[in-house]
């Protein structure tokens, strides 16, 4: 039995959506202007500490230099991924007995995170390094920075450390809203200029987003992301139902991070890597792969490395988007970009969701359809519309009351930008 396509005509049932033009003062440290972007090995490579029977793929300076090459040789560092982020697992299980200074793994990283640092910065690359606030990280269980703060950031500055993610594990005796400030203090005492990446807000019931947002360029607000669809939408719908919120705090120099990319890993399909890299897009989130580049395959690496999602994702005028709307399963999120016209009207960039499960048919692409004025595009000049999965994909003009239509394939999405046009 063949099952009819269902069509849907856009009624709006409006998220509450912040456009973001009004942003809360932020630290100034004059870094992350746009969202940060580069790779870190967790989701995929996990606390694999096992160099003798996993050399090639435990956490270890080889796969680190091996990382950085490929950055560079696959043409990632060229679009911007340029952040080389180790995390957890990196620490000897105590600090210098002499010192009290953290020390690299002596097995596993036996040149020293100084001379990695160098190796990494030779190839025009930035060099990241995790951390935890409390007394140890949270699976490795290697020593945290409570006690240590200026110590600690010292040795990251000695190190040539450019970013540092600062996660919150056993944490309980500290008042985070007094100890992630002072840590980003000590950073910025040392004179080095590190990005400054907060799991705070995580690690809280009601967090204080104002004051977050002036002590942290980024902050994780949502759970570990996995290589799942279930997971991303799980934190699609964390930051939906908290976006009045999350939109005014996001801005040039502080971001919200809904955790890394987990497209070119195991499970996820085709479709939910585009839906993945189109809602970070729309959410100015950072962009920080976690795979293996050595094995990514062709169609996900050209998702990586779509000029023209990246550059939705790095716009200049860095207002976060959301959801915009909620038509039975499906999701329209919008975000406003350059240019904009001469009259201020702005472009955007739109993705439509399908969630899949409609009853009449759970696993059909859907028909989607709006008028243009139903998502306020209210340009009168128009809005020339292109294909962002596709560059070469030029859908023509189209004016506030006329209809856009779009077909979405099941736990999939489709994204266009709206260019806002002039006369001329």
């Amino acid at each position: 039995m063949t099952h009819s396509v269902v069509v849907y005509t856009l009624t709006l049932t409006f998220c509450v959506l912040l456009l973001g033009l009004e942003y809360v003062a932020a630290l100034e440290n004059g870094l992350a202007r746009t969202p940060p972007m580069g790779w870190m090995p967790f989701e995929r490579f996990r606390c694999l500490t096992d160099c003798a029977q996993f050399p090639r793929d435990c956490i270890s300076e080889r796969l680190f230099k091996r990382t950085a090459d490929l950055l560079v040789s696959e043409g990632y560092a060229a679009l911007g991924y340029k952040y080389l982020i180790i995390d957890d697992c990196w620490t000897e299980e105590r600090r210098d007995n002499q010192t009290g200074k953290l020390l690299a793994h002596r097995e596993r990283f036996p040149s020293g995170l100084h001379a990695l640092a160098s190796y990494i910065h030779a190839r025009g690359l930035k060099f990241g390094l995790y951390h935890d606030i409390g007394t140890e990280t949270c699976m490795f269980h290697g020593p945290g920075a409570q006690g240590h703060f200026q110590l600690d950031a010292d040795t990251f500055a000695d190190w040539q450390v450019d970013y540092v993610k600062l996660d919150g594990c056993y944490a309980d005796e500290l008042n985070l809203d007094k100890a992630y400030p002072y840590f980003g203090q000590a950073l910025n005492s040392t004179g080095r200029s590190m990005v400054y990446s907060c799991s705070w807000p995580f690690y809280q019931e009601k967090p204080n987003y104002s004051l977050i947002a002036k002590h942290c360029n980024l902050w994780r607000f949502s759970q570990d992301v996995r290589d799942s669809y279930h997971s991303i939408t799980y934190i699609m719908d964390h930051y939906r139902h908290r976006q009045h919120i999350l939109q005014k705090h996001a801005g040039p120099g502080h971001w919200n991070d809904p955790d890394m990319l987990v497209l070119g890993n195991f499970r996820l399909s085709y479709d939910a890597s585009r839906l993945q890299i189109a809602i970070w897009a729309v959410l100015a989130a950072p962009l920080i792969m976690t795979n293996d580049l050595e094995t990514v395959r062709p169609e996900i690496k050209a998702l990586l490395q779509n000029r023209d999602i990246i550059a939705v994702n790095q716009d200049e005028l860095g207002i976060a988007g959301g959801c915009v709307a909620t038509p039975e399963n499906m999701e329209v999120w919008l975000r406003p970009i350059a240019p904009i016209n001469n009259a201020g009207k702005h472009s955007y960039a739109i993705a439509i969701v399908n969630r899949g499960g409609l009853h009449e048919c759970p696993l059909c692409p859907q028909i989607f359809e709006f008028t243009l004025s139903q998502l306020n595009l209210s340009n009168t000049m128009g809005y020339s519309v292109t294909n962002l999965f596709n560059r070469n994909d030029d859908l023509g003009l189209f004016m506030p009351s006329d209809k856009f239509s779009t077909r979405i394939n099941p736990e999939g999405v489709t994204f266009y930008k709206f260019k806002s046009m002039d006369w001329y």
